[in-house]
């Protein structure tokens, strides 16, 4: 059976995108511009079917063919396009000559496996079922757009390869001698950026990009807000501006550059887009004493802090700009009073205390 689908450009132009679906073969689509066109094609294609005559666009493509197409097209529009266009690298070498009908699941699986031994894109060791995980996405994510969008296969061969099991998310944050110590060092640095970089990654729970990237045009001294209009999921979302860092922040303000609106701009000649402050913040964890802490603990301090301080998960997955409760869960734990205090009321509203 074929359907036939009418649509106009932005200029009003029409054109006609044709689907054909036998049963036993793969569906197939193409795009003319003009409806008999359409028309002869999906007669010819079905008529091909159903004598054994029809190869099918699985047979006709490769695999490479669909990751060049998924790369030059729906991934520049996302924000991790360099490293999943590396995981795909690696499948392109893998399986990239096999005819998309020869992409089985167990053709996948071997391939995960495989990938298991080869060395991490960063470092040295074996990879983690994390990281293979995220590599057997990125061919996920082009199998579906020779799904949705090409027409090319009928199912997502990758939905039916198991995936390994990850390990919990990783909550390291400062306690509250851990925080006093580090604070000092931040403040006795001698690069001039990093104590006001720490203190509002602290204040925030901004992450490290969405922190040192901010421009004066995002702050607002008034309403104490920093809006973040390019965030890692692509959603808008406010930092809250308060403390001692709005008031480092006003004393910036009065002494800033005039031809740089970054708040953290990096050296002349330097070609990052803000100031690097990996080294000033290894020395002073060092100076303050402290081990196994990274940037992005600044993060989970942040919403650890607001955890234990009561604050519900939906709030906290508001302020740090998650899109999956998946994320905030991992704090949970720190908040054993206030789930103790929910029991007292629930059974308070039953009437069972």
């Amino acid at each position: 059976m074929a359907v036939i689908e009418k649509r106009l450009d932005k200029a009003g132009k029409a054109s006609y995108r044709v689907k054909v679906r036998v049963k036993g073969f793969a569906p197939e689509s193409a795009t003319f511009n003009l409806k008999t066109d359409a028309k002869n094609w999906a007669t010819k294609i079905e008529a091909d079917m159903k004598a054994g005559r029809h190869f099918g666009q699985s047979k006709r493509h490769t695999v490479k063919d669909v990751i060049d197409l998924y790369v030059s097209g729906p991934l520049q529009q996302l924000k991790s396009k360099k490293s999943v266009e590396t995981r795909l690298k690696w499948w392109v070498g893998r399986v990239g000559e096999k005819r998309l009908a020869d992409l089985m699941p167990e053709v996948i699986a071997q391939g995960r496996d495989a990938l298991k031994s080869v060395p991490k894109m960063r470092g040295k060791g074996q990879r983690t079922d994390s990281d293979v995980n995220r590599t057997l996405a990125a061919l996920s994510a082009a199998c579906t757009y020779a799904v949705k969008e090409l027409g090319w296969i009928e199912r997502n061969p990758v939905d039916r390869v198991s995936k390994g099991r990850e390990a919990k998310g990783r909550v390291r944050f400062l306690n509250d001698q851990e925080r006093a110590a580090f604070l000092d060092a931040c403040r006795a640095s001698r690069n001039p950026h990093l104590y006001l970089a720490v203190i509002l990654s602290l204040t925030t729970g901004g992450r490290e990009a969405e922190v040192m990237g901010l421009r004066w045009p995002q702050i607002d001294l008034v309403r104490r807000t920093a809006l973040l209009g390019d965030t890692k999921n692509g959603d808008t979302r406010v930092l809250p501006l308060a403390g001692e860092a709005l008031k480092l922040l006003k004393d910036r303000s009065k002494v800033r550059t005039l031809d740089d609106d970054r708040l953290f701009p990096p050296r002349p000649k330097s070609k990052r887009p803000y100031a690097e402050l990996r080294e000033a913040f290894g020395r002073a964890l060092e100076v303050a004493g402290i081990t196994d802490f990274r940037w992005h603990d600044l993060r989970h301090t942040a919403a650890s802090y607001l955890m234990m301080a009561g604050t519900s998960p939906l709030e906290i997955s508001k302020i740090l700009g998650h899109r999956s409760m998946a994320m905030v869960s991992r704090y949970s734990h720190l908040s054993p009073d206030r789930v103790l205090a929910l029991g007292d009321v629930l059974a308070e509203r039953m009437g069972v205390k």
